[in-house]
């Protein structure tokens, strides 16, 4: 089995209802992003997959959300646009583009600080 992963970031503010304490108040953070996929069979040239392809599905997700007060979007309609919730997201959306390649998301970890992250897969 391999795993293949990246490292993104992106900049995004959110606040989060109900959970009591300062991150109630609108507030910023410089989110980096591991994404890793999972496959059992290299390509002819040696290749789980090329790090370029699972980087342009990870930026085309991203590319929604920074810059972004991610609770305004759609996407997080109903719900806290928590690292969790953010985690999940990217995971699912990865997810699908990855399935044509024959390819599962084993985990998406998103650091919402050098010392916080969450982790969302199988």
């Amino acid at each position: 089995m391999y795993d293949v992963t990246i490292k993104r970031s992106f900049c995004a503010a959110h606040l989060l209802k109900e959970i009591g304490g300062q991150c109630e108040a609108l507030h910023g953070h410089n989110f980096n992003v591991e994404v890793s996929v999972r496959g059992e069979e290299l390509n002819a040239e040696g290749l789980l997959v090329d790090f370029r392809l699972v980087k342009r599905w990870t930026d085309a997700v991203l590319a929604e959300l920074d810059h972004k007060y991610l609770n305004e979007l759609d996407l997080f309609a109903g719900i806290n646009p928590s690292s969790e919730n953010v985690a999940r997201l990217i995971f699912e959306r990865i997810a699908k583009e990855a399935k044509a390649f024959r390819l599962t998301v084993s985990r998406v970890t998103v650091w919402e600080s050098e010392n916080s992250r969450v982790s969302y897969g199988q």
